[in-house]
């Protein structure tokens, strides 16, 4: 082919592809809302939030299944600058609303948008995020479902009766990472209960998941009697590992998030992390039928569950109060 009839052809051809574009995006939009969904980190206990979203989502008639909802899904697989370019490919997709799990995705869309509406799920207070402005005001666009530390403490005062052991005869280790300002704080807010009450807390600091094997084996060397696994993203996508470094040496895990049940902690009182996708799914299924965000707002979890496993209970003799139910039940 001759060299001006390629020069004629390329615009041509970069036309088409536009125009292409452009068809593909107005019938995605024809009708059809558009939600993009921000996972920080790859992790089997939150994807049960998505899993939950999606589920409340198909039951208000929003289903990518039956062509009434378009999804955007990325996963950060923890990578911060990655996780920013995903937000931003949303915002540039002007996608109808931003679904975050956990908080730092939450974080890093308010961060780069207060136009379009953001649900959180798997995400503490806005307080605790430290997101809000000098008079404690939240981001006008943060919709969703937060948590905040008060169930932490119920979760953390239940361990002596579960081992059934004087409070200032036992000690309790937990990691947390130094780098996410709702670890921190949950680690302090941890740190005065056990003063209170007379248990002996040691907490060593983590940066990444890769730390964990190596300060958990630091843990457990201190003879610790239980590890408790706080809400943090970096306990999430390494928690295999400080179980089987706990079991190894015989030591019980207890947690304030149910999900780390099903992977193996003796006992939980926390959030359902289903119930709590489900939870900020239903109220994005009242924002998509009203069109628009009027009597709206962010709101706390309403479901945590005492769940435990009979195996675990067995092995180390736990003492299971009232209200727990079986894993699995």
């Amino acid at each position: 082919m001759h060299n001006k009839s390629k020069q004629f052809l390329k615009p041509l051809f970069l036309l088409l592809v536009v125009a292409i574009s452009a068809l593909a995006c107005h019938q995605e939009r024809d009708g059809i809302p558009v939600i993009g969904f921000v996972d920080a980190f790859q992790d089997d206990t939150m994807a049960k939030a998505r899993q939950g979203f999606l589920d409340a989502l198909e039951e208000g008639g929003y289903s990518t299944e039956a062509g009434t909802l378009s999804e955007i899904y990325r996963n950060a697989q923890g990578d911060i600058p990655t996780l920013t370019q995903i937000v931003q490919f949303m915002i540039s997709r002007e996608v109808d609303l931003i679904a975050t799990c956990p908080s730092l995705s939450t974080i890093t869309a308010l961060q780069n948008t207060r136009d379009i509406p953001v649900f959180m799920m798997v995400s503490p207070v806005p307080a605790i995020m430290q997101v809000v402005n000098e008079r404690g005001e939240a981001p006008p666009n943060l919709l969703g479902v937060g948590e905040n530390l008060g169930y932490i403490d119920t979760s953390f005062s239940l361990i002596p009766h579960l081992l059934g052991k004087p409070a200032d005869s036992l000690k309790v280790g937990l990691l947390f990472n130094q780098s996410e300002p709702q670890s921190v704080d949950a680690r302090n807010r941890l740190q005065e209960i056990a003063d209170r009450e007379g248990v002996e807390l040691t907490a060593l600091p983590v940066n990444t998941s890769a730390d964990v094997q190596l300060v958990t084996a630091a843990l457990l060397n201190q003879g610790i009697d239980a590890f408790f696994a706080m809400p943090d993203n970096t306990i999430f996508a390494a928690f295999e590992t400080i179980l089987s470094a706990c079991d190894e040496v015989g030591v019980p895990i207890f947690t304030s998030e149910a999900g780390l049940v099903a992977r193996g902690a003796a006992a939980a009182y926390g959030a359902d992390l289903y119930a709590w996708g489900r939870q900020t799914g239903e109220q994005v299924v009242k924002y998509l039928q009203q069109g628009d965000s009027e009597g709206l707002s962010w709101e706390l979890v309403k479901l945590r569950r005492k769940v435990y496993r009979p195996d675990a209970a067995s092995l180390y003799g736990l003492k299971i109060p009232d209200g727990y139910q079986p894993f699995g039940q």
